[in-house]
């Protein structure tokens, strides 16, 4: 089964806590503190692989996590980091924050890598808030929890042409003739469910086929799974318009012909705009010939028709070495680079350090970086409290609290933990 669309969660691995420990030698006095720091949590990452042709791996495991970071020891020992879990994907592949819909990436390469979910940071040991006022820090950091997210995957085939046109055409069997390609062939509509690739060979060119699930009225707005199938044709430089010239399903050719360029242009009016041959098929069935006459007059003066017979192979040597022609025209052409980043109007928006909202008579406090001083604070222990209490004031939470109306004893929310507000 052909899988285009997934959704996974991804989770980078908790970093591990810090130690706590003292030097306790015999000759050594008043040692000190000797904790080390706990390992940085995996990433989690995501990989483009050719070999790959489906999301189908998706559907059976959907949560992936990251290696935990390993804690600290006595005698200053740093924890392991996290081993980094790398996912691999079809190139081709989108990847969207499922949350916020944001292009994360766009793997379009073999090879290409990106962090989807980083790994926490390391606790730090007790060393490491040693100081000339606190000479024995009895307390340590915990790991940082890792980014955690869900994730959209969506794959656009990579294809150098794309053969479009309505179901029973005769798509499929073009391409299996055309290239090694063995699609599923059959006297019914939509027979193919799914994108099939082939590499064409036309003297020293080659160049690859995909042969785009039939589109029908109204894919636009997703009729018969059309976006799944545009989709597809996104990436093509050239788009192929098979048409059934016999009018054997009782359909109109020049109908047939307007009725996908207008979904393609619904769809997508760059698409639309796409350079396109128009393959009359199916000219060995007897009345094609009659069909083919008035769809040239009609098209000529904007497209070549090129008639074919797929089932006979009558065209289909001209057609190929047409398709290389038009695309060693393309891969000339110029591209036009967009505008650089520099030259595009930066807007820098500033994001406040922490939110305080009341819900159901608790103040929510959010916000990156005090949930992660949260989260990272070992609230067994009374030092660190004391020390995220002194954080808090620093960044202004104490007095914002009051202001919202905080009074002693009131409940506060931070992340997971919820505490009483204490003057």
């Amino acid at each position: 089964m052909f899988y285009d669309h997934a959704k996974i969660y991804v989770k980078g691995g908790n970093g591990g806590n810090g130690c706590v420990a003292f030097r306790r030698e015999k000759y050594v006095a008043e040692g000190g503190p000797w904790g080390g720091d706990g390992g940085r949590g995996g990433n989690v990452i995501l990989r483009a692989d050719n070999g790959l042709r489906t999301l189908v791996d998706f559907k059976y495991k959907r949560h992936y996590e990251g290696g935990r970071g390993q804690h600290g020891q006595g005698k200053n020992m740093h924890g392991r980091s996290g081993d980094d879990l790398v996912i691999r994907v079809p190139t081709g592949t989108l990847i969207k924050d499922a949350e916020t819909g944001e292009l994360l990436a766009d793997m379009v390469e073999h090879g290409q890598e990106v962090i989807v979910a980083a790994g926490g940071r390391g606790g730090r040991g007790n060393t490491r808030f040693a100081s000339a006022k606190n000479k024995a820090p009895s307390f340590a950091e915990k790991g940082e929890p890792g980014a955690e997210r869900w994730l959209e995957l969506e794959l656009k085939v990579l294809a150098d042409v794309a053969l479009i046109g309505f179901p029973n055409v005769g798509k499929s069997t073009i391409i299996s003739r055309i290239s090694a390609a063995k699609p599923k062939i059959a006297d019914y509509p939509f027979t193919t469910l799914h994108p099939n690739l082939g590499v064409v060979r036309s003297g020293d060119t080659s160049f690859v086929v995909a042969d785009v699930p039939g589109l029908i009225e109204g894919a636009h707005t997703g009729a018969g799974l059309g976006h799944r199938f545009l989709r597809h044709t996104e990436r093509t430089r050239l788009l192929v318009h098979v048409i059934d010239v016999s009018g054997s399903e009782g359909r109109d050719p020049l109908k047939d012909f307007e009725i996908i360029n207008n979904e393609l242009r619904r769809y997508s009016p760059e698409l639309a705009q796409r350079p396109q041959m128009v393959v009359a098929n199916k000219v060995d069935i007897t009345g094609a010939r009659d069909n083919l006459v008035l769809l040239q007059d009609e098209l000529k003066d904007s497209y070549d028709v090129f008639p074919v017979s797929a089932v006979t192979g009558e065209g289909l040597e001209q057609m190929v070495r047409e398709m290389a022609a038009k695309l060693e025209e393309l891969f000339r052409e110029p591209v036009v680079e967009e505008e650089k980043e520099a030259e595009k109007e930066v807007i820098h928006r500033h994001e406040p350090r922490f939110t305080i909202e009341r819900e159901d008579g608790i103040f929510v406090v959010r916000g990156k970086e005090i949930e992660k001083h949260v989260a990272m604070t070992d609230l067994e222990n009374e030092e660190a409290v004391y020390r995220l209490q002194r954080i808090m004031k620093v960044m202004g939470l104490e007095k914002a609290l009051r202001k919202a109306g905080a009074t002693e004893g009131s409940a506060v929310r931070i992340g997971d933990f919820e505490f009483d507000f204490v003057e």
